[in-house]
């Protein structure tokens, strides 16, 4: 059984920083990535960034870019880690974020590609 459980969220002051963390035990068959998403109250859940399952490759939602970086540390066989470092935070950022492991192929930015999902952490930025 694969689970996922997120930590770091919290309140912050625009310009500040906050990193998350994902830790995920076990592997599910054909994982591609591991990706973060947000919820803001009232919208869908939509796309924030994405490593492929090797950490080689990183992917980022446009409004992200340059101010969030993702990570994967694969050191422990038993624990996969999935880290968000999120830098120069805006309050259009507040938002519940998700982790999650996308095993339906090469879609990163599509949720419906990802089929473990942890509890999600609140992220709030004040102005």
């Amino acid at each position: 059984q694969v689970q996922l459980a997120e930590s770091g969220g919290g309140l912050v002051q625009a310009g500040g920083s906050l990193m998350l963390s994902c830790a995920a035990s076990g592997r599910p068959s054909n994982s591609h990535y591991m990706g973060w998403f947000r919820q803001a109250p009232g919208k869908g859940r939509e796309f924030v960034a994405a490593v492929g399952w090797r950490g080689d490759y990183t992917y980022y939602e446009d409004s992200v870019r340059g101010r969030f970086m993702v990570s994967k540390d694969n050191r422990d066989n038993a624990k996969t880690t999935v880290s968000l470092q999120m830098n120069s935070l805006k309050p259009e950022d507040t938002a519940v974020y998700y982790c999650g492991i996308n095993t339906g192929g090469d879609k990163w930015y599509d949720g419906k590609e990802y089929d473990y999902w942890g509890q999600g952490t609140q992220v709030t930025v004040s102005s």
